[in-house]
């Protein structure tokens, strides 16, 4: 149950109504996280906008289940079971479903230090990610040229800061206003 007041989809008008109808996923569904932000429908736009852009713009390098990966690692440095949870099933679905795959991943996202399956770019990305989870006044130049021994480009570690700064957000949302998946359907 939210900390806050919110506007249902149903009861919606103006603005708020037609911003809802344009983020409704399959099945007619307004995720909480995004209700959240019913008070104030700029900033649902905004938190759309940021979200299309960091994990789904065409643009990315990065795989998207590998993004997601990140998301569902700060979510869960974050106590965030929302964004972990939601992030875990988009995750699951990039790798097309495979049970034994994202078993696989999802028990190293879990560990201290994620290892294999991940390869030696993707641990190296999710150690910068836990870093700047953490401890984002620790992150240096050194932090970045590990990534870039790691065989990183400036625009992947760009797609990979900017999804860990984006969980940071949702996660702070989510956990701070009280949103849980209550009669939502994940992914």
């Amino acid at each position: 149950m939210p900390y806050i007041e919110i506007i249902k989809p149903q009861d919606a008008e103006g603005r708020l109504a037609e911003i809802y109808r344009r983020v409704t996923g399959p099945g007619g569904q307004v995720d909480n996280v995004l209700q959240i932000h019913s008070l104030r429908p700029h900033t649902l736009e905004g938190h759309m906008a940021l979200y299309k852009a960091v994990l789904h713009h065409p643009r990315n390098k990065l795989p998207v289940w590998f993004l997601e990966a990140i998301g569902v690692r700060v979510s869960l440095l974050n106590d965030c079971a929302y964004c972990a949870r939601h992030h875990g099933v988009g995750m699951k679905r990039m790798l097309q479903g495979s049970e034994e795959r994202f078993a696989a991943y999802q028990e190293q996202l879990e560990r201290d230090l994620p290892g294999a399956p991940f390869t030696g770019p993707e641990q190296a990305a999710l150690v910068y990610a836990s870093q700047l989870t953490l401890e984002p006044g620790s992150v240096s130049q050194a932090s970045i040229r590990a990534l870039k021994s790691a065989g990183l480009s400036d625009g992947e570690i760009l797609e990979i800061n900017q999804v860990a700064a984006y969980f940071a957000y949702a996660n702070r949302t989510v956990t701070g206003l009280g949103v849980d998946t209550e009669g939502e359907v994940l992914g």
